[in-house]
């Protein structure tokens, strides 16, 4: 029986941000002349994080920027969902970037725009928004001048200061924005910005979004003491199998005038994942139908707005966007597809015509869009021109690991570069002689080293971790294991084991799930070891147990593509093998097994609970998508199709339509204020148990989103959770 005084450290430790040895660099980038290696980091484990430089040549470290003048604790609303897009925990200094042209490093900030003229000189402000927050600062090439937007519409100043000037117009007031990305663009298509500069600085590329026609969607700020402005948000919130924004692309030139609009064709139900400026001035992007089955890459004449299409990607399953699109100065491109079944990276020239294959086999090019983890230059990392390399990171010697590779232009065979075990993140530098990696595994911490491009070799030490709560929480790796399902398909899992005072089993168990595409959530990274929920209820005696099902990432598209039309089948189904696999290893106790989960796992939780009663006899619901006609379009479309034309599959997937068949004891989570998975889901879902007399538990946080921020409500929650897991398990 779980002790529930046994924990071997206090549950405020699980709430905590950062988790033990994760607070480590990120954002790391080269100067422009290579001699500097900048990175952001808090100090002491804190997420407040500061604007470091290392030399590389006398390895040196310095703080160059501690914090900006407009820093604080209360974030305008675009902020504020802007960083929820991104999934940004940090806080302090959250983006810079260099000018590889002069050594300019720009620095947004809340509400105003910061230049370093080089890494010893000062923070200078050259635009104070004000009360209009500014938007997604861009340095021209040149490091001249920066575009931005505010207030719907697109500024261009000076990097000398001097007085902005508006150079689009016409959305203000209209409902309109211009050089914004839309919602999906952010949450969904990994496309952040809605401006693009040219690469002379002569013209700028930018999205109309027009939203006006999609009902509005408020949430109510219910915990706030006042009413009225500041207390209610709306949202254009396109839901799936209905209206989506209307995008256009226009093209005006830095001094302002009349735009020119780009024809993206008949449709103008398509999206706008990806714009590019190629070498020779030409614009380029890529138009996705709403089925996402047909992916268009098109080149513009700016002057018309005419089109033609390069090449174009179909798939029966879906296209899964990716980063990995790269134009060469030979007028040739590199291209990343799945036409194989796996993401590979292939040279076409500027026709389109394919002239190689570049990789290939069972095993893929790490560069799905929105893949959670995927940060920092994954995929595609690098390409050496001249010397006729590309460097790229993949799955090719485990899909539980990310290792960086290298193959010739010219076609040949892959070398591996990294050699320890686990997950890299690279940064390669402009020689392409060294790179930085960010390396680490389940034993090992997030680890920053500069090493040799062409070997591998380590050159010197950024980061070590040196959190000591690592070893004073006496935090133990999980052990990753292998199975088979029924019908022979090779499944990754990992097992946290009670301590050994508590026996070798059956123990009580807890499967921790989210089982939803473009994620995987067992690999060979220290994140495993310190999730912190699972620790903590493992030193309390129960087993956790966690599985990536089919229809996860990482695995090749027929291995994700089970899911298509029918959402939490498969994925059940092999969680369930999972559980059974555990108890024939004489591991699991089948009377005692309980299941958690969020978003997508809150999702999988009630799926669980009611499609496999007799396995799940508990679960904790964290903010669960529940009928998918109450989510965003791309995304479920491309799963499910729309409502209208896959009727049975929406019903047959939706919790709502089954919980006359739950039995086991269950705890709802949700933030009110979650503009992702809105309330709206858990109101419905409650609306379903009251009709059915299945009685539940509830815990609501008036003042979150979809991912819970406030420490004393992450404590809180754990607190809650945890009580409830050792009432009922």
């Amino acid at each position: 029986m779980p002790d529930k005084n046994n924990s071997r450290f206090p549950i405020e430790e699980v709430a905590k941000f950062p988790a033990p040895g994760m607070a480590a660099p990120v954002s790391c980038a080269f100067s422009n002349d290579d001699r500097l290696v900048t990175y952001l980091h808090g100090e002491d484990q804190s997420p407040v994080r500061q604007l470091h430089a290392l030399d590389i040549e006398t390895g040196e470290g310095r703080v160059i920027l501690a914090g900006l003048d407009d820093e604080s604790e209360e974030l305008s609303i675009e902020e504020a969902l802007r960083r929820q897009r991104q999934r940004q925990m940090g806080r302090g200094i959250t983006r810079y970037s260099w000018v590889d042209s002069t050594g300019r490093i720009l620095i947004p900030g809340q509400s105003a725009i910061y230049v370093m003229d080089g890494p010893d000189a000062p923070a200078r402000t050259v635009v104070d928004g004000g009360d209009a927050p500014i938007i997604d600062p861009q340095l021209s090439a040149d490091g001249t001048q920066i575009a931005y937007v505010q207030d719907s519409e697109v500024y261009v100043v000076s990097v000398d200061g001097g007085a902005p000037r508006q150079i689009t117009s016409g959305a203000r007031g209209t409902g309109k924005t211009h050089g914004l990305a839309e919602y999906i663009a952010q949450e969904e298509m990994g496309r952040g910005s809605g401006f693009w500069w040219s690469r002379d600085g002569s013209h700028i590329a930018f999205t109309e979004v027009d939203e006006t026609h999609i009902p509005v969607y408020r949430i109510v700020h219910q915990g706030k003491d006042q009413v009225g402005e500041g207390a209610q948000e709306d949202h254009r919130y396109p839901f799936a199998g209905e209206a989506n924004a209307i995008v256009r692309l226009g093209v005006v030139p830095v001094e302002g005038g009349e735009p020119v609009w780009m024809d993206l064709g008949d449709d103008d139900d398509i999206y706008l994942p990806r714009v590019n400026w190629m070498p020779n001035g030409e614009l380029w992007a890529q138009i996705e139908n709403r089925e996402q089955t047909v992916l268009d890459l098109v080149r513009f004449d700016i002057a018309t707005g005419a089109h033609s299409t390069v090449l174009r990607e179909t798939s029966d399953i879906w296209i899964n966007l990716h980063n990995m699109f790269h134009p060469l100065d030979s007028g040739e491109f590199i291209w990343a597809s799945e036409r194989t079944g796996f993401t590979h990276l292939y040279l076409h020239d500027g026709d389109g015509s394919l002239i190689r294959q570049l990789t290939d086999g069972d095993w893929m090019v790490d560069g799905l869009s929105g893949v959670a983890g995927l940060t920092g230059d994954a995929g595609l990392a690098a390409v050496d021109e001249s010397n006729g390399q590309i460097y790229f990171t993949a799955t090719k010697d485990s899909p539980t690991e990310r290792q960086l590779y290298s193959v010739p232009l010219s076609g040949g065979a892959v070398q591996r570069i990294t050699n320890e075990p686990g997950m890299h993140l690279v940064t390669i530098d402009h020689k392409f002689k060294n790179f930085v990696d960010s390396h680490s595994s389940i034993d090992v911490p997030p680890t920053i080293t500069l090493r040799s491009l062409n070997d591998g070799s380590q050159i010197r030490t950024i980061h070590e971790p040196s959190d000591p709560r690592i070893e004073n929480l006496g935090l133990e790796p999980p052990e990753l294991v292998t199975l088979q399902t029924d019908d022979g398909v090779t499944l990754h899992g990992a097992i946290y084991s009670p301590p050994s005072e508590f026996g070798d089993g059956p123990h009580p168990t807890i499967v921790y799930v989210y089982g939803g595409p473009h994620a995987q959530v067992v690999d060979n990274h220290w994140s495993m070891t310190a999730s912190m929920r699972a620790q903590y209820l493992r030193s309390q005696g129960y087993l956790v147990f966690m599985l990536d099902n089919r229809g996860s990432a990482r695995r090749g598209l027929a291995f994700e593509g089970v899911i298509k039309h029918q959402m939490g089948r498969i994925e059940v189904q092999d969680q369930v093998e999972g559980v059974r696999w555990l108890v024939d290893q004489g591991l699991a106790d089948p009377e005692r097994v309980g299941i958690y989960g969020w978003s997508y796992g809150g999702f999988m939780t009630l799926l669980c609970l009611a499609q496999a009663s007799d396995v799940f006899k508990m679960g904790v619901v964290g903010a669960p998508t529940v009928h998918w006609d109450g989510y965003d379009t791309h995304y479920t479309e491309r799963y499910m199709g729309t409502p209208q034309s896959n009727p049975d599959g929406y019903a047959n997937s939706s919790p709502v339509n089954h919980v006359q068949n739950i039995k086991g004891n269950m705890l709802l989570v949700h933030g009110l204020i979650d503009e992702n998975v809105h309330f709206r889901h858990t109101a419905r879902l409650i609306n379903a148990l009251i009709a059915n007399r299945i009685p539940y538990e509830f815990m609501l946080f008036p003042d979150e989103r979809h991912m819970p921020r406030q420490l004393g409500d992450r404590v809180y929650m754990e607190e809650r959770i945890t009580e409830f897991i050792q009432r009922n398990l």
